[in-house]
Formats: structure tokens, C-alpha cells, sequence
């Protein structure tokens, strides 16, 4: 229940994500009582997360376990989510080997979705770890639609990348009930 955003705009590629906390799928805390940060910083990377609030325990313990990690091309990306599902069912053995689904799907599902910002550009890694480069932007979680509702109708104008993921964020929480709280932003140059 959450907005992510990836912008491209000139040299700035940027990461926007809310801010609030949703439990049980329908009990909102106050952002005075919790502030959940759903962007983590993985080397020159940015993560922005949607999905299982779990996540962020599981990322942390996996990461700090880690030596090196690279998320700089669509396949070291994929590579690491590859790397994260085996951890997810050899370590984590309260993690469900596959969810309940509503149609039936030959692949695995984290049940989550992210999305990633570095230097070279934004890629989305769906719940299947289908990883999708996107050139201009992106956005997941349950206000996707009005983020990038926003970002098709503002994309072209002046707004720099940082005040257009900004707004599609902004968008989100207002037409979302399950986006709000604050907006954190992170900001990485593109490659030349």
C-alpha cells in the first residue's frame, strides 16, 4: 500500500516514495507514530519498496550479509532478486514457497514489487523478477495509476525530475487513501 516513483529528466534521475504505514491491509498509522522509509540505499543504488512491510527486515538482514552488491545493469539486477529468492526460502522459512493466486502462473512470486534507480536509469523488478528498464518513468504500488497519470501529463513540461516525481507522488497520496505521510526523494546523476 504505498507510492514509489523513478524519474529520468536530463543528468537526474530521482526516487520519490510516501511515507505511510498500512497494517492488516486496512489500519493506517499516524505518520507522528510511524515513518517507514521505503527507499533503501544498496551501494550507488537506490530501492524503493511495495508490498509486504517484511521486506525491509528481510532486506536488512540479507544486505548485511552481503560483501559486494551490484545494481547497475538489468542483469546484475536480476542476478541479485535471484540471489534474494533462494535466501528467501533456504534462511527465511517463514516465507511461503508460493501465495494463494487468482490465475494460475509458472513463476515464483515475491509478493512485492521494486523499483530501482542508479546512475544508468530506472528499472522496475515485478513480483515474477521480471526486470523492465524504463528510460523515462515509472511507478509502483497501489497509486501507480495517478503517478503515472501525473507524470504523462507533466513529463514534457519544465518541471526538473526531482519536482516532477514529486508531484506524481504528491498525486498518489492525494487520490489514494492507502499512499500518505511524508514524501522522501533521493536524487542520482545519469551516466554521461
Amino acid at each position: 500500500m504505498s507510492i514509489v516513483v523513478g524519474v529520468k529528466k536530463g543528468r537526474d534521475i530521482v526516487i520519490a516514495a510516501d511515507s505511510q504505514s498500512v497494517v492488516d491491509s486496512s489500519l493506517i498509522i499516524p505518520a507522528d507514530n510511524n515513518r517507514v522509509s521505503k527507499i533503501v540505499r544498496i551501494g550507488s543504488a537506490y530501492l524503493g519498496a511495495t508490498g509486504w512491510s517484511l521486506y525491509e527486515n528481510i532486506l536488512e538482514d540479507f544486505l548485511a550479509r552481503q560483501k559486494r552488491v551490484s545494481l547497475t545493469t538489468r542483469r546484475s539486477i536480476f542476478s541479485f532478486f535471484m540471489k534474494l529468492w533462494r535466501e528467501l526460502h533456504d534462511r527465511y522459512s517463514f516465507v511461503n514457497d508460493q501465495c494463494d493466486r487468482e490465475h494460475e502462473s509458472p513463476f515464483g512470486d515475491l509478493d512485492a514489487s521494486f523499483l530501482i534507480v542508479n546512475r544508468s536509469g530506472i528499472f522496475d523488478v515485478a513480483s515474477d523478477m521480471n526486470v523492465v528498464e524504463f528510460g523515462k518513468y515509472y511507478a509502483i504500488g497501489s497509486g501507480r495509476d495517478f503517478a503515472l497519470g501525473a507524470l504523462y501529463a507533466l513529463y514534457d513540461g519544465r518541471l526538473s525530475a526531482e519536482q516532477l516525481a514529486l508531484r506524481a507522488a504528491e498525486a498518489a497520496v492525494t487520490f489514494d487513501a492507502r499512499c500518505g505521510g511524508e514524501i522522501e526523494v533521493r536524487k542520482v546523476s545519469a551516466r554521461r
